[in-house]
């Protein structure tokens, strides 16, 4: 199941971050910089969803496509904050939190799967709500400039970033204390 329908999309994330990197090495005025690297950044985003509608729908679900696709979403999301913390849209803080935390609560992940745990982590409502609102968040401050004229993505995206913010230090917190218990007996 490596390439399946709905496992080239989850690799189309990947395959995403050298491109939105590559938008603002071209020569290109800012603006025209920005919309291309947003509507990347979109248009990869939202093969997260249609990866997971189309493995169940085309019943194409795999272990490996389980694995991918928390990858796939973390690379998109990580890259685009560096970016962003280059740009000076996002602040260093930031991007640090949420980064620090994809690191942490996949290596908890890891270790609870390994001791038979994993139940116990198994993703959240408040860990999808901080992916949701990252999601906005990031294309907002790759845009940034005026949405229709009226909407300043820059200010949107960035009081976004800093409810992703605590939403990730939440999420984390939850999964922290979901593990706790395990964590106490395994000390032992």
């Amino acid at each position: 199941m490596f390439f399946n329908l709905p496992t080239l999309l989850t690799w189309a994330r990947i395959v995403a971050i050298p491109l939105i990197v590559a938008v603002y090495e071209l020569p290109m005025q800012h603006a025209t910089q920005n919309l291309v690297a947003t509507v990347l950044f979109i248009v990869f985003a939202l093969t997260d969803w249609a990866d997971g509608w189309l493995a169940r729908r085309l019943n194409q679900t795999s272990s490996f496509g389980a694995f991918l696709d928390p990858v796939a979403d973390k690379f998109l999301v990580c890259a685009s904050l560096l970016i962003l913390v280059q740009l000076d849209r996002v602040d260093a803080l930031v991007a640090l939190v949420i980064i620090g935390r994809e690191i942490a609560i996949s290596a908890l992940r890891e270790w609870m799967a390994q001791i038979g745990a994993s139940r116990s982590v198994a993703v959240h409502m408040v860990g999808k709500l901080k992916t949701t609102v990252q999601m906005v968040a990031i294309p907002f401050l790759l845009y940034d400039g005026r949405l229709l004229g009226v909407v300043d993505t820059h200010l949107w995206g960035t009081g976004l970033i800093w409810l992703a913010a605590v939403l990730t230090i939440w999420s984390m917190v939850y999964y922290l204390q979901k593990a706790l218990p395990e964590i106490r007996a395994r000390a032992r």
